[in-house]
């Protein structure tokens, strides 16, 4: 069976996180991987006697929706802080579809901001349509619960307390947004809009 690999993300120092919430994080995400990989080799397993193991079967595949979108989230956030921060760019094409879809950057970073603070653990998102062409802000809670069927993600901020409370403490919350998007590059979004738009237009 083929297996999930854990990624490496080339990270610098970050303003506000610190190397070592980083070094732990990582262990988390390297967890989501290994946890993958052995819900699959055990659901292989059961399927040899479907019938017999059908509760465990169903139960395991619940679980494994967690683990698998625990192990594709962190690979978005980690590597949007891969070579260092970079601001938006004025004229480029994600740019340019904010300000169409929210009426200007400021009044989606306010809106994203906003959903970033939702009270419980999960991730705040910006989503691309391919169908549509649209852009969403959106809570996932957890790590797979409301995640929008066939949309892209472009941007992730992962919102469980382990993601800040090492170095902001609960009350820091609002903190941790802020660096967030001070440690972000840009250009990160900006390539996950082209692949997601290229990927549409070549399968249509």
């Amino acid at each position: 069976m083929k297996k999930f690999e854990e990624k490496k993300f080339n990270i610098p120092k970050l303003k506000g996180i610190s190397g070592k919430n980083i070094e732990e994080h990582l262990k988390l995400y390297a967890g989501y991987v290994k946890n993958a990989n052995l819900i699959l080799e055990r659901v292989n397993e059961l399927a040899q006697n479907a019938e017999k193991y059908a509760y465990e079967l169903g139960e395991l595949q619940r679980r494994f929706a967690f683990e698998f979108d625990g192990m594709r989230n962190h690979e978005y956030y980690f590597a949007q802080f891969e070579n260092g921060s970079a601001p938006p760019a004025g004229g480029g094409s994600l740019v340019k579809m904010i300000e169409q879809e929210f009426g200007s950057f400021e009044n989606w970073l306010n809106r994203f901001k906003a959903i970033a603070l939702t009270r419980g653990i999960g991730w705040a998102m910006l989503y691309f349509d391919p169908h549509t062409k649209r852009l969403f802000t959106q809570w996932v809670d957890e790590q797979h619960l409301g995640h929008l069927v066939t949309c892209q993600i472009l941007l992730a901020l992962d919102m469980w307390e382990h993601a800040f409370v090492a170095d902001y403490q609960p009350s820091g919350k609002k903190n941790y947004v802020e660096d967030f998007f001070a440690n972000l590059n840009w250009s990160v979004a900006e390539r996950n809009l082209v692949a997601a738009t290229s990927w549409f237009e070549k399968e249509n």
